[in-house]
């Protein structure tokens, strides 16, 4: 007989798989750190910068205020704990994933890139040697050296120059990797046998559908209890098969099979659905923290609005007159439910984090307000900033205001 689950408990189990339930570090170390990464998988990789990179809040969201040196220690010291790569998106993944990325990167390799367009084949070597010579290197630094000509400017935010295509290029197939980012978030690429540990670079490569078969067992660990498209769309694998390639279609048959994913029945789910084996459900989950538009919790819309009848879109990219609560729209999580969501902005040269426009959920209960200035001033703090400015956009704007009472000591 198929186990059932309410949606609250589907809820609490996905929270509780993300580490929304782990016991808060006074100091958040190293160790909560390899703790909250082993919930998440990877951390997506976003330039934009209007509060904070989106790597590093799905930590905030899960450990509190860190220092985030943390992160740089983990992505760009030895031992290496964290390398980037397309693992969801542009991702931060553990090292020890390099070896089930490999098919992705030889897919890659067959269709000469990614995204439609590739680079000029003759000069990989030549950059490649580039790389290996005076590495690591953004691509500003070898620009002059391997253009080909002028930069165009018909594809807006695809003009790279030539040694930024092929550095790409070699990334995608694994040729080089990402030992680092600039302050200005410009990536650095060196050798993969000068970034990675060398036990990665020797583990054995798995076949394409062992590699996704991992990877689905990664995203079902992740997620507690997931539909397929879930498990398909953390790692942003092929769910159905086809001739010649992996599926994750394939490697949930198998893992049903092998016990660690159960069928299960979710309340109000009407696609199948699986729990996995060492999931969780706890009695109660006490969160109280935001969820950057870039956070697993978030990816995937469909599975969002199931588990908390939260409807979401990004809408950075939605005209300013068009947008319906903002540029920069964080989730407020309060318990196991999602209450409220704020438009946030640092404003680092003033001291101040700008709450242009709060708004509050149907369900959102009465101390949704306090609660809510709490976890800004909280914010505000990690953040460095001295205060917290609330706009007039929102039916929750004006009860925010009044919650934060005073400016924050300067």
């Amino acid at each position: 007989m198929t186990e059932s689950l309410t949606q609250l408990q589907a809820r609490r189990i996905a929270l509780a798989a993300q580490g929304f339930t782990a016991r808060p570090h006074t100091t958040p170390s190293m160790k909560t750190f390899d703790r909250t990464l082993a919930r998440t998988g990877v951390l997506q990789v976003d330039s934009v910068n209007v509060l904070q990179r989106a790597h590093y809040m799905p930590l905030y969201s899960r450990m509190g205020p860190y220092d985030v040196d943390l992160l740089r220690r983990a992505s760009e010291r030895r031992p290496r704990r964290v390398v980037e790569y397309w693992a969801h998106v542009q991702a931060l993944m553990p090292v020890e994933l390099w070896p089930f990325m490999r098919h992705r990167m030889e897919h890659y390799r067959s269709e000469r890139g990614k995204w439609g367009f590739t680079a000029d084949a003759t000069l990989e070597p030549r950059v490649l040697d580039a790389v290996r010579d005076r590495g690591p290197v953004t691509a500003r630094h070898l620009e002059e050296e391997f253009s080909t000509g002028p930069r165009t400017k018909e594809h807006w935010g695809w003009n790279w120059s030539e040694a930024r295509k092929v550095l790409d290029y070699l990334f995608l197939v694994g040729d080089v990797a990402i030992a680092g980012r600039t302050s200005q978030f410009e990536v650095l690429y060196d050798l993969t046998e000068r970034v990675l540990p060398a036990s990665v670079l020797a583990a054995p490569t798995p076949t394409p559908q062992e590699a996704v078969t991992e990877l689905v067992r990664r995203a079902a660990r992740s997620h507690g209890v997931a539909s397929a498209t879930c498990l398909a769309d953390y790692y942003r694998l092929r769910l159905q098969p086809a001739p010649g390639r992996a599926s994750a279609k394939v490697a949930i048959d198998q893992l049903v099979e092998e016990g660690e994913l159960v069928p299960v029945a979710v309340q109000g789910w009407t696609r199948p659905t699986w729990l996995h084996r060492d999931a969780v459900l706890p009695r109660k989950v006490a969160a109280r923290t935001l969820l950057s538009p870039f956070d697993p919790v978030v990816w995937e819309r469909a599975r969002l609005e199931a588990l908390f009848d939260f409807f979401y879109r990004i809408e950075i990219y939605v005209p300013a007159e068009k947008r319906l609560h903002g540029y920069y729209v964080l989730p407020f999580l309060l318990g196991d439910r999602l209450v409220a969501r704020v438009d946030l902005k640092a404003d680092r040269a003033a001291g101040v984090l700008l709450v242009p426009g709060a708004f509050a959920e149907p369900h959102a209960p009465a101390g949704t307000a306090a609660e809510l200035a709490a976890e800004l001033r909280r914010l505000a703090g990690w953040l460095g900033l001295d205060d917290v400015v609330v706009g007039d956009r929102g039916d929750l704007s004006g009860p925010l205001s009044y919650a934060l009472g005073p400016a924050l000591d300067r």
